[in-house]
């Protein structure tokens, strides 16, 4: 089975699981157990909401213990129904990684690919794009973004060439702090893009304020990363105790908890929590999967959490 037809066949399977923030948390939880997927606005493509980060977790040299539990991490991602892959030239060996990783395990055909391009300087650019599709051992990209917008206008150039010539499918930039979050907005006012990447968590919502209803609102898809907020919600939640009513949503870990938090925003189309333990990667993929918190829930949940 293709990429595209696993996606299809998850957003038919999944379609009726996305749940606007207004509607009531008391819902009938899905017959099925297929993760929720949300659709890129410019293409109409589904993907899984759940994906795959591999900042740290996936710059490591592939010695066996290495292969093997990285292997078992992206064979248990896609077995799982997640797809998108999001790394980086600035994530050391990780495009390395990944690329020989995927092409062992045949995995080429079932991932979404997401990377990047950082770096100033047409020529440089084209270079560093041209680095990826070989360390990645793809013959197209399905998303290259502008990393923390380092010469953005001029990369995004070079980026619209690339996709009218069928090098990469979807175009975007990113960033992980909030206080780039007014060079990002505007950006999004003034270029045409199919994503957006930006941090969004339960205790980094400042994202919520703008630059979420402003992708509703023309069009492009959401990518968040820092989910876990770096690490500082698991910090603020270590050994405390889940809230038993946490289970109206179907969350049995604090994990799962942040990650519905955040994909319960309709704006959100996918987020990238990375990890290179398979026990992590299973837990993370449940956040995908059964009931959604509503506006008031979420709200609870922030409040709860902040309580700490």
């Amino acid at each position: 089975m293709t990429r595209r037809e696993a996606v299809r066949l998850i957003g038919a399977s999944g379609a009726g699981l996305l749940l606007p923030l207004a509607t009531s948390r008391a819902q009938t939880k899905p017959e099925s157990s297929a993760m929720l997927t949300r659709a890129i606005p410019s293409s109409g493509e589904k993907l899984p909401v759940i994906g795959l980060g591999t900042w740290q977790a996936f710059d490591v040299d592939l010695a066996s213990d290495n292969r093997k539990q990285l292997g078992d991490v992206l064979s248990l991602f896609v077995k799982l129904g997640g797809c998108v892959i999001d790394t980086s030239p600035m994530y050391g060996r990780a495009e390395e990684v990944i690329g020989e990783l995927t092409t062992a395990l045949g995995l080429q055909d079932k991932i979404f690919l997401a990377t990047k391009v950082w770096t100033r300087g047409k020529e440089n650019g084209i270079k560093s794009m041209e680095r990826s599709l070989a360390l990645l051992r793809a013959k197209r990209i399905d998303l290259m973004q502008v990393h923390n917008l380092v010469d953005v206008r001029t990369q995004l150039t070079t980026l619209r060439e690339w996709k009218a010539q069928g090098q990469i499918r979807h175009l975007g930039i990113t960033h992980y702090e909030a206080g780039a979050f007014a060079d990002v907005e505007k950006i999004m006012r003034s270029e045409k893009l199919d994503f957006v990447q930006i941090n969004y968590s339960l205790m980094e919502r400042e994202a919520e304020g703008h630059l979420l209803p402003l992708a509703q609102e023309r069009g492009v898809a959401v990518i968040v990363n820092r989910p876990f907020g770096g690490g500082d919600l698991f910090s603020r939640t270590r050994s405390k105790p889940l809230p038993d009513w946490a289970r109206e949503v179907d969350c049995h870990s604090w994990a799962q908890f942040f990650l519905k938090w955040i994909v319960a925003n309709p704006a959100v189309t996918c987020t990238i929590p990375a990890t290179d333990k398979p026990h992590h990667l299973e837990d993370n993929m449940q956040g995908g999967i059964g009931v959604l918190p509503d506006a008031k829930m979420r709200q609870r949940m922030v409040e709860f959490v902040s309580s700490l």
